[in-house]
């Protein structure tokens, strides 16, 4: 039961990377000004329209805007090649109109183009021709902005020196213009740095600063995937409750705003909280939940990408009819009818059917590429959780190798310390006065240190290392164990020898045997259990 479960819950995970991949495409814009935003799929058809309008009336600007808008769309359903013929368009307008912050802007776009069609080479490019036309108008805002996308792009390259240093550049900004807005987008970042680097005391405080400025602008969505971030950081630092509470507050905030994306994520993290927790019944109903969720986005993506196929077909062919139209105008009425008729019929017929092959085509292709992507990420994921498996093997050889030493270390200074003792004891046997008293002096400074190194302190430090959650599970048998109690303990669990053991202590085979049995007492073990055999189950 339990593999088919982790089976169910990786094939899910990997699903949910695809859309979440889209949700990141998305985020990437999502905080400029609320009207900079893309239209939707149905607006494509409006802007078309406005770009011609523009294009005829030489209003070159508006066309710029238009194209730029078109090419976000185009961005948004995956259409890299013609989002980028658009975003270049509306660049070459913006440059020959001096519309230097528009034109930047569109840089920023581009970049985020090439970042995702994987040339990221380009895209810094692209980025750095946008901050040097901001910088040549001091327009902090678009500085900043443009810090924050580089720090992005050295993020996920897994460059964190330079992601860090882009987005404390982009953080200085905001904070001199009073840009919450941007402030809190840069401190999500900041915390996710620090998240993909398992620093998680340090990702959480960033993410509560982003939070509280999100909900100052208002920005629900915002507050929602920072929410989603408290609550992953605070499940993987093992305090599944409070990831609950936090997960919780952001599926509430999506399911009122309608963001699947948003709601699928916070699922699928309940149900990583709940099998945190041990209720497994509980993580396979949130699992079903966050499925259902990704099975209606898949739906709702396929449904768009089709509509926008459909409608660029649709301004194609109206284009290429135009076109035929102007250069009939000199051919005779009669032969212009009849030839258009003839020829839209067939075109008609002719359309209809590369139209559905071409659909039937893109859709196995998508379909195709999902199933590929899906499981090149559950390879990937098998192969890091192996290596990871290698690293914390290699990582408990070193931590014993030096346990092992240290105890060594101890053993060869006690024994040592035990030689000059008896070697002093001889001395002042034979009763020579004028050493006699620097002798005893010595004897008891020995005495003294037996037991007090330094070495123990890093003995303990190692070994709680190596030994993960045994003091933990030792002090919930028993809670009034001493110092001394423990450092015994700790030997026994190694499997000294009781020679070894006294020789480390400082102390004789007698007194070791009264030790053990004081700890039998408080222990409460039984008579006729073993002591060490009680130990090495703990």
């Amino acid at each position: 039961m339990m593999l088919l479960y982790r089976t169910f819950l990786t094939l899910l995970l990997a699903g949910c990377c695809v859309a979440l991949r889209a949700q990141e495409e998305k985020t990437l814009i999502i905080h400029q000004p609320e009207q900079a935003r893309p239209p939707a799929d149905t607006s494509f058809l409006a802007w078309k329209d406005a770009s011609n309008k523009a294009l005829e009336q030489k209003d070159w600007l508006q066309a710029a805007r238009c194209f730029r808008q078109m090419g976000r769309i185009c961005y948004h359903r995956g259409h890299y090649p013609q989002a980028l013929d658009y975003h270049l368009q509306a660049g070459r307008l913006f440059h020959q109109q001096g519309e230097t912050l528009l034109e930047a802007e569109n840089l920023n776009d581009i970049g985020t183009l090439y970042y995702y069609n994987r040339q990221p080479a380009q895209a810094r490019r692209e980025h750095n021709e946008a901050f040097a036309l901001y910088s040549r108008r001091q327009h902090r805002a678009g500085m900043a902005f443009t810090h924050g996308k580089i720090g992005h792009l050295y993020e996920k390259q897994q460059q964190y020196d330079s992601a860090f240093y882009y987005q404390r550049l982009a953080l200085d900004q905001y904070l001199q213009i009073d840009d919450r807005r941007g402030m809190a987008k840069i401190y999500e970042n900041i915390g996710s740095i620090y998240e993909d680097l398992a620093r998680y005391d340090s990702a959480a405080p960033y993410f509560r600063r982003a939070l509280a400025l999100n909900e100052q602008t208002g920005d629900s969505l915002a507050c929602i995937e920072v929410l989603n971030n408290l609550g992953d950081v605070l499940r993987k630092t093992g305090r599944y409750g409070a990831a609950l509470r936090q997960t919780r507050a952001a599926l509430a905030m999506a399911l009122r705003h309608n963001e699947q994306y948003q709601a699928c994520s916070a699922y699928r993290d309940i149900a990583k909280a709940f099998n945190g927790l041990g209720q497994n019944d509980s993580a396979y109903y949130y699992l079903e939940l966050s499925r259902h969720h990704l099975l209606q986005i898949y739906s709702q993506e396929n449904g768009r990408q089709v509509a926008l196929l459909q409608t660029m077909y649709d301004i194609e062919k109206k284009n290429n009819e135009i076109g035929r139209l102007r250069n009939a105008r000199n051919i005779t009425l009669a032969l212009v009818v009849v030839g258009l008729l003839l020829v839209a019929v067939a075109m008609l017929v002719i359309s209809r059917q590369r139209l559905k092959i071409r659909n039937a085509q893109l859709l196995n292709a998508q379909e195709k590429r999902h199933y590929e992507i899906g499981k090149a990420l559950m390879e990937s994921e098998m192969e890091h959780k192996k290596l990871q498996e290698h690293s914390l093997k290699q990582e408990l050889e070193v931590r014993s190798k030096e346990l092992s030493t240290h105890t060594l270390h101890i053993i060869q200074k006690n024994q040592l310390l035990e030689n000059l003792h008896d070697r002093l004891e001889e001395m002042v046997k034979e009763d020579r006065r004028d050493q006699k008293k620097q002798l005893k002096q010595l004897q008891l400074q020995i005495n003294r240190n037996f037991n007090q190194d330094q070495h123990w302190d890093e003995f303990r430090g190692i070994f709680e290392q190596v030994h993960q959650s045994f003091f933990d599970k030792l002090k919930s048998c028993c809670e009034h164990l001493t110092p001394g109690d423990l450092r015994l303990i700790a030997l026994l669990r190694m499997n000294l020898p009781s020679g070894d053991i006294a020789t480390l202590l400082g102390i004789s085979q007698d007194s070791l045997r009264v030790l053990r049995y004081r700890l039998r007492k408080k222990l409460n073990l039984p008579q006729g259990e073993s002591l060490a055999v009680f130990i090495q189950s703990l």
